[in-house]
């Protein structure tokens, strides 16, 4: 598992970091990848649940008698605020969480960050598992969303800051592939919980989110915190020990040196959340926020929570719906492990947009589809039309897996300094969510006032944000995270103007000089 090699040169210092691929760093990203696995497997999970008749007898009944009628829309079978609640909840808390989380992040590590978020998400699983009434059940749901919040807000920086800078790109997507992992499982568990008699199919659905919730907890409890985390708490000495062990190689001076220059830097920070505001923090911060409103309004998040319902409502049958929805939940694994393969060696802007032309294609084409041979009450979509609207969406999913989907999660993760970037990570998880949130809360109620609209509306916010990307993105990869504001943000035609040399004095000693004048920045701690 070892490899030899030197990571990208460190822009203005010109110093080569030496770096191989360890052991203990690919065991360590998968550890903290599981996080993606439990909120995969609760994003998976809700939209097979909500379509199980045992459930929604007993947790919605106007629900389930609405989905027996005859005469109702096929747009409108499941347009429940309730229902809808009962999936957006786990977002909102998650929204509320990640605040808490940006604090733990900076102040106990990221390592202890992660096992919270499983503690969370062990409790949740539990109420869930054994709900009576709505209430139990909205209560699990928001716990399970406090650890989403947590793990949303630490496993991505644990992973870019542990990760050598050549192969960054794809351990970040690690995160991404479990979270498609975990949507698969939840897919494959559905289908065959589905078919089990005694009304207590659901109840094991919703309880095996506890394998992956106890894989985070025992992970964090394995893993190493990161030499970034480390340093940045003032454990000087263990984080140098933790740099050469990650590393696997003593020549480690000259990245801790740079380690220790960002956290001298980022003691002067006393207010993150406010320092984000500053003109030289407002690209990544623009950025990360549009990304996030993005990458929901794709539309990804819209079919994943309800593949189930969508399928049905769409006149394929329960049992069809769900074996329809694992075919996608597998196209969305395969295709995320394109994107581990390839971001590092084509990058960022390419794969966002070549999935940008083929989103909006595959769209385009269910919605055509659909406002000609779906009406209102049809029965259902003849098997060649229903199969090639299933391709369709797969071609949409595969798109989705290999760009916004894990790009979304890593670029924010990589471009902003060590002085803001918990408060950035919190921020971008927060705006993730509340837009999750959001399409969540009004997907169904969409669905049933737009009907087939609904996929024009989506390829429509497609169009806009590959615009985005061809113009304002710039190109992160193979680039050192502490050397971005050299290399990428003061080379790109708009976002140099908020590059002021000025901004980066502290103690009368810009960064670049303070390294070219011989500067050493562990006197400062």
């Amino acid at each position: 598992m070892a490899g030899g090699g030197l990571a990208a040169p460190a822009g203005g210092s010109g110093v080569e970091f030496e770096a191989k691929i360890t052991p203990i760093v690919i065991i360590s990203c998968i550890m903290a990848a599981t996080g993606g696995l439990m909120f995969g497997y609760d994003v998976g999970v809700s939209g097979g649940v909500t379509s199980m008749d045992d459930f929604l007898k007993k947790f919605f009944p106007v629900v389930y008698e609405k989905k027996r009628q005859p005469d109702n829309s096929n747009y409108c079978k499941y347009d429940n605020q309730g229902l809808q609640l009962f999936t957006s909840s786990l977002y909102l808390a998650g929204l509320t969480s990640t605040f808490f989380a940006s604090y733990t992040t900076r102040k106990l590590g990221r390592r202890l960050t992660m096992l919270i978020a499983g503690v969370f998400f062990i409790a949740g699983v539990i109420l869930n598992a054994a709900a009576q009434d709505l209430a139990m059940l909205i209560i699990g749901r928001i716990l399970l969303g406090c650890g989403v919040g947590f793990a949303n807000q630490a496993v991505p920086v644990f992973l870019s800051e542990i990760a050598p800078t050549r192969i960054r790109g794809g351990l970040n997507i690690l995160f991404q592939l479990n979270i498609t992992i975990g949507i698969l499982f939840a897919n494959l568990v559905n289908y065959g919980t589905a078919k089990i008699k005694g009304g207590y199919g659901w109840r094991i659905s919703l309880g095996l989110a506890g394998i992956p919730a106890l894989l985070l907890t025992v992970g964090a409890l394995l893993v190493v915190d990161t030499p970034n985390s480390l340093i940045e708490r003032g454990h000087l000495e263990e984080g140098k020990a933790v740099l050469r062990k990650i590393r696997g190689t003593d020549k480690i001076e000259p990245e801790f040196l740079e380690l220790v220059e960002a956290s001298r830097v980022a003691k002067e920070v006393k207010h993150p959340f406010r320092n984000l505001l500053k003109r030289r923090n407002r690209p990544q911060l623009i950025i990360a926020v549009a990304l996030q409103i993005f990458q929901q309004f794709t539309g990804i998040n819209a079919i994943m929570f309800y593949a189930p319902v969508l399928f049905d409502t769409l006149g394929f049958g329960s049992d069809a719906s769900l074996y329809s929805s694992v075919i996608t939940g597998a196209v969305n694994v395969l295709s995320t492990i394109v994107s581990i393969y390839s971001v590092d060696k084509l990058g960022r802007r390419m794969l966002l947009l070549e999935a940008g032309l083929q989103m909006f294609f595959s769209q385009v084409v269910i919605a055509i589809l659909l406002g000609i041979k779906l009406g209102d009450h049809t029965d259902n979509l003849s098997k060649g039309y229903a199969i090639l609207v299933v391709v369709m969406v797969c071609t949409f999913v595969s798109a989705f897996a290999w760009s916004w989907g894990p790009l979304g999660w890593l670029i924010p993760s990589e471009t902003f300094p060590l002085e803001t970037r918990s408060a950035g990570q919190s921020v971008t998880v927060c705006v993730n969510l509340l837009f999750t949130f959001v399409i969540a809360q009004a997907f169904l109620s969409m669905l049933c006032h737009f009907k087939f609209g609904i996929f024009i509306f989506f390829s429509g916010w497609v169009f806009i944000m590959s615009c985005f990307v061809f113009f304002l993105l710039p190109e992160t990869k193979n680039i050192p995270i502490e050397e971005m504001t050299e290399r990428v943000w003061k080379q790109h035609w708009l976002w140099k103007r908020f590059m002021d040399d000025d901004d980066y004095n502290y103690n009368g000693v810009s960064r670049k000089e303070g390294k070219s004048n011989g500067f050493d920045p562990t006197s400062q701690l």
